[in-house]
């Protein structure tokens, strides 16, 4: 099993900034991929980024150009840097954990979530 611990969340003004971090710990020999997913009140979870551990990644379209993912292997920490929030931007926020095999993505290990909120 992997644990997945994650920081960063708060409130924050329209145009702003937040980093997310997230711990992984546990079996981390069995992934190679970590990412982000997010879930706005009334919607339903959507992809952020992902991360491999090769330092591929791959984004939503609605976050590119705004949202940087990356990871720190020594310290098994992804990151989310986001830039330029908007209200919409307004979530929790999951770091994941799983594999990339191919093109395809799996995320089988979730964290608990941490709340982002974006005045206007």
């Amino acid at each position: 099993q992997v644990q997945l611990v994650e920081s960063g969340g708060g409130l924050v003004q329209a145009g702003g900034s937040l980093r997310l971090s997230c711990a992984a710990s546990g079996s981390i020999f069995s992934i190679n991929a970590m990412g982000w997913y997010r879930q706005a009140p009334g919607k339903q979870r959507e992809f952020v980024a992902g991360i491999t551990t090769g330092g591929s990644t791959n984004y939503a379209d609605s976050m590119k150009g705004r949202f940087t993912i990356s990871r720190d292997n020594a310290k098994n920490t992804v990151y989310l840097q986001m830039n330029s929030l908007k209200p919409e931007d307004t979530a929790v926020y999951y770091c994941v954990a799983g594999s990339k095999r191919g093109s395809g993505w799996s995320f089988g290990s979730w964290g608990q979530g941490t709340q982002v909120t974006v005045s206007s």
